[in-house]
């Protein structure tokens, strides 16, 4: 069994990067009946180059949370959107925001609030005298990037105006369908302490979030150096763009031709179906996420110089892509049984693909 694409002989791209498996995992390659076009190859060189500037960026206002960023640029890459959730103070706002203004892109924020109107976020239509018409005022959601602070303050109804926007990056509003420019996402925050006055995210709402990440709490270390360097300015004001949305539609490209084996696929769909089928669980992983788990992998391998996935990507990204999603059972409640705790049984009970002997003769 090989991950590496047979698009790329000898393991070597264009551009240098190393995109062969180690031993044990060399590709077989069969005479083929005719000559097929090949495939994209993904520039991961670029991809990684820019991600990792990217974060560097992002470093200088979040303190020592360089593995949740990273991740967020993922989800970026990987065409899908971002629900930070944790408690009051660890800069959850702030991470989107220095997310956004790392890329030279339309920008728009949005404070939610129980009496928020869904035409406040998608837009309204409103009577021009002049013209005798009516005529269209976009609203915040016509941006690269939104940035929903407390996105669960708000009621069902405007949360469900984000639906059509974050699945078909469109927007309908009288009969009339408006397309969302590319690269489109959405960075949500929500607080889970808090929940007086606030109005729990639907499933359907939180299937469409490809990711959630929580900050979590510096440590000692990263604190002290926060108190220095954020005392006498904001290091937000001084963050300036190190990349442009025609460059990250570039890269968005360069991640959809990364290679996934057959055998990985089953492998993301086995690990959702055990999701579905645990007792624990009521409501288990749906197609869709199992999508964006694969989306997320191709983003992650790229992020590493990698042009296939590998297991670990998957087994890495499950958690942060799965366990939104997953609606315990009762007795799972009762026991104390968490997402986390499930997904991590699931992933120690199916089986990794595995590189067979001959493969590994052969390498």
């Amino acid at each position: 069994m090989d991950y590496q694409s047979p698009s790329t002989p000898n393991g070597v791209q264009p551009n240098g990067v190393q995109s062969g498996f180690p031993a044990g995992y060399a590709p077989g390659h069969a005479a083929p009946s005719a000559t097929p076009a090949p495939p994209p190859v993904a520039d991961v060189g670029a991809v990684a180059a820019v991600a990792n500037r990217i974060t560097a960026n992002i470093d200088r206002v979040i303190e020592g949370k360089h593995d949740t960023i990273r991740l967020g640029v993922a989800v970026l890459l990987a065409e899908g959107h971002l629900l930070i959730e944790d408690v009051p103070g660890v800069g959850k706002t702030t991470f989107a925001k220095a997310l956004a203004r790392s890329i030279d892109c339309s920008v728009r924020r949005v404070q939610f609030t129980p009496d928020l109107m869904p035409s406040d976020v998608t837009g309204v239509s409103v009577y021009n005298s002049e013209q005798r018409d009516f005529e269209f005022k976009p609203g915040p959601v016509f941006a690269n990037f939104v940035v929903g602070d407390e996105i669960n303050r708000a009621s069902p109804k405007t949360q469900s105006a984000l639906l059509e926007c974050m699945e078909e990056r469109q927007v309908t509003v009288d009969g009339q369908t408006y397309h969302l420019e590319a690269p489109f996402l959405v960075l949500a925050t929500q607080n889970p302490i808090d929940m007086v006055g606030t109005y729990p995210l639907p499933e359907a709402q939180r299937d469409r979030f490809t990711a959630r990440i929580s900050i979590g709490y510096p440590d000692r270390n990263a604190e002290i150096a926060m108190l220095s360097e954020h005392a006498a300015a904001d290091p937000l004001d001084v963050l300036v763009p190190v990349s442009d949305a025609a460059e990250v539609r570039a890269l968005i490209a360069g991640v959809r031709a990364v290679h996934v084996a057959d055998a990985l696929k089953a492998y993301a769909v086995d690990l959702a179906e055990a999701t579905r089928r645990s007792p624990d669980v009521r409501l288990g992983a749906s197609p869709r996420a199992t999508l964006q788990l694969l989306r997320s992998a191709k983003a992650w391998a790229a992020m590493s110089g990698r042009a296939y996935v590998i297991p670990d990507d998957l087994l890495f990204l499950l958690t942060p892509v799965l366990a939104h999603r997953m609606l315990l059972s009762a007795d799972a409640h009762i026991a104390g049984r968490t997402p986390e705790q499930v997904l991590a049984q699931v992933a120690r009970t199916v089986a990794i693909p595995q590189p067979t002997a001959q493969t590994a003769a052969a390498h």
